[in-house]
């Protein structure tokens, strides 16, 4: 089974150590869920990984033929390509025998005389059987209609940043390598691809690494998880829902001796103060483990958990009000005749399709859209915020702290009152950071800092549009305990199960149709409700019919391979009993245990396409 080792990785970008002696190993067939505050490093891993960016010191230790593909969260394609022509332009073994067949197949219809290239063509059925090449292009297909992608002749730069991070999640899934790093694949999905790529990943063969803020995704797709903190990995076995216990059992052990140390600390503390008399040159030992007890103290203080409790403004009885609303774009209804009457401390989930209309709603609500007919009423004591997909007016420029100034310098909170450098810390930034300028930010930092500045503002409506993108978990997390403390009314677009079943209380459901409906359920009820519906709706299967195609004969290369076919599988059933006798008689050696049983498992798998091959053959042969 091959493995990937991170063996002692150090780097550094800058003035900020985001890894210090990182160490783990990956084993075949392992789906770690990669998670850490955004601004840890865990894109930064991947790309380590990836070979993309190096590191300082330390190295990555894997078998020579290992194969290593990466999403990354802004893909780069070629905009000239067409859909299925980006997908299939990589270096990935399946995916050149696929185009070298393509091509000797061409020669071989052009000389079907020449004994060259009958060699070659034999050599590279062997090749696309070995690299289990065959389905390739149907497959790519498949995967690219159940990420949402059916026009695969499109040219790329006519799609929109969605659909081209789903043509580039398309590309890695179809080149099957040893291990998959995904960046957030599910930003952009909807229910039923992100359903189908859990899936997908279930059945992977190879190793997978992802980050991903959908924690339903993390907890299905999962077999262990991964936590980047302050430079180092803290490993747990499990899913999502196990590692929210394993690290609620190692907070509560590393609380203990925190406690420990800060007793300490106390005490050496008194014994600093006492004066020079007391620090002769025998004592520069202690004065040594003062500063260091000192240091870890104050990292860990550092380390608070995120929290907002911030008050919101007053809101009176009228907030918003739709009625008979419709909008249309490019001849397409997108929704029309909506009527929605939003009382106060309503909590209500947009969701439907991509494309079905929900970010235009919500851009209707806050008044930045016009609905082609209809009337929008704005309470007026109201006063919105919108967290947008994109962050707007963000002066890259400006220190972190100059940015939240802007919008506030103090703000009322439950227990009084919070300067902005106070609410900066709470948001997990630490003081040393707050002359950041915030170009020197991740993505992830830069969301989080918007969502700050708007909280400050003081809003008594809450509009989302897929708050969880980019968003890491701890964040969301008291996102989640903010709105359910907060007075005001929250609407929020996303198509993160986990983050709508927390907040929503009512959903909008565009359905694709023109027509809105109004539901008072959580989200997964109304996904279970959907599924039943679906199935019941399903007609019963109708009984398989003979072909109607008259069946093809052999051709010249069929007929030769069938000639050699049953001594071929003879041969490999004699080299896996061999196998068998030599894994009975290896002793103790693990090593080479560990060798037989792999190759044991290659030659299984080659056996049984062998048989398929044959079973094939045999019914052209007839």
């Amino acid at each position: 089974m091959k493995q990937f080792a991170v063996d002692q990785i150090e780097k550094s970008y800058g003035e900020k150590t985001l890894f210090h002696d990182l160490s783990f190993t990956i084993a075949g067939h392992e789906r770690i869920g990669l998670i850490g505050v955004n601004g840890t490093g865990k894109s930064s891993l991947l790309r380590l990984i990836a070979g993309l960016d190096g590191v300082d010191s330390g190295r990555f230790d894997h078998p020579n033929d290992y194969i290593v593909r990466y999403l990354p969260q802004e893909p780069i394609l070629d905009e000239s390509l067409s859909v299925l022509d980006a997908v299939f332009q990589s270096d990935a073994p399946v995916i050149r025998h696929m185009r070298e067949y393509e091509r000797v197949m061409a020669e071989y219809e052009n000389n079907p005389q020449s004994e060259k290239i009958q060699q070659r063509f034999m050599e590279i059925q062997q090749e696309m059987d070995k690299a289990d090449a065959w389905d390739a292009n149907s497959q790519a297909k498949t995967v690219l209609s159940k990420l949402g992608i059916q026009d695969v002749t499109a040219v790329i730069g006519t799609l929109s940043g969605g659909q081209k991070k789903r043509v580039a999640l398309a590309q890695v899934l179809i080149e099957t390598p040893d291990l998959l790093l995904l960046d957030e694949p599910t930003n952009h999905l909807d229910y039923e691809a992100i359903v189908w790529l859990e899936e997908f990943l279930k059945r992977y063969q190879g190793a997978v690494i992802v980050v991903s803020h959908d924690r339903y995704f993390l907890d299905q797709v999962s077999t262990r998880m991964i936590e980047i903190d302050r430079g180092r990995a803290f490993s747990y076995k499990g899913n999502y829902q196990a590692f929210i216990e394993a690290k609620a059992q190692r907070e509560e052990d590393e609380n203990q001796s925190m406690q420990k140390m800060q007793n300490l600390y106390k005490n050496e503390l008194a014994w600093m103060r006492k004066g020079a008399k007391a620090r002769t040159t025998k004592q520069k030992a202690r004065i040594q483990r003062f500063e260091t007890i000192e240091n870890e103290v104050e990292k860990n203080s550092a380390k608070d958990q995120m929290s907002v409790g911030m008050t919101s403004s007053r809101l009176g009885k009228q907030v918003v009000e739709l009625n008979d609303i419709a909008k249309s774009f490019g001849g397409k209804i997108l929704f029309k005749e909506v009527d929605l009457l939003i009382q106060q401390g309503a909590r209500y989930g947009i969701v439907g399709r991509n494309g079905t209309g929900k970010s235009t709603l919500l851009n209707i609500i806050a008044q930045k859209l016009k609905p082609d007919t209809g009337e929008v009423v704005i309470g007026q004591t109201v006063k919105m915020a919108y967290f947008s997909q994109e962050i707007i007016d963000m002066n890259v420029n400006m220190r972190m702290i100059e940015y939240i100034r802007e919008g506030a310098e103090i703000i009322e909170t439950e227990d009084g009152t919070a300067s902005a450098a106070q609410m900066l810390e709470r948001f997990l930034f630490p003081p040393s950071a707050h002359g950041t300028p915030i170009y020197k930010l991740s993505g992830g930092e830069k969301r989080r800092l918007y969502l700050l500045r708007l909280l400050m503002e003081k809003p008594n409506v809450l509009l989302l549009d897929e708050p969880t993108n980019d968003l890491d978990t701890e964040t969301l997390t008291v996102l989640e305990q903010f709105i359910e403390e907060f007075q005001g009314v929250v609407i929020t677009v996303s198509h993160d199960r986990y983050f709508l079943d927390k907040i929503a209380e009512h959903l909008i459901v565009m359905t694709g149709t023109g027509k809105v409906k109004i539901l008072q359920m959580d989200y997964s009820s109304y996904l279970k409700e959907q599924n039943e519906q679906k199935k019941q709706a399903e007609p019963a299967k109708k009984p398989l019919q003979e072909p109607l195609e008259k069946k093809k004969k052999l051709s010249y290369m069929e007929k030769r391979e069938w000639d050699e076919i049953d001594d071929h599988i003879a041969a490999l059933e004699k080299h896996i009993e061999k196998l068998e006798q030599d894994l009975q008689t290896i002793g103790s050696d693990f090593e080479k245990a560990e060798r037989i049983m792999e190759e044991q498992q290659k030659s299984n798998d080659q056996l049984e396409k062998l048989i398929e091959r044959w079973s094939y053959l045999s019914d052209l042969a007839e």
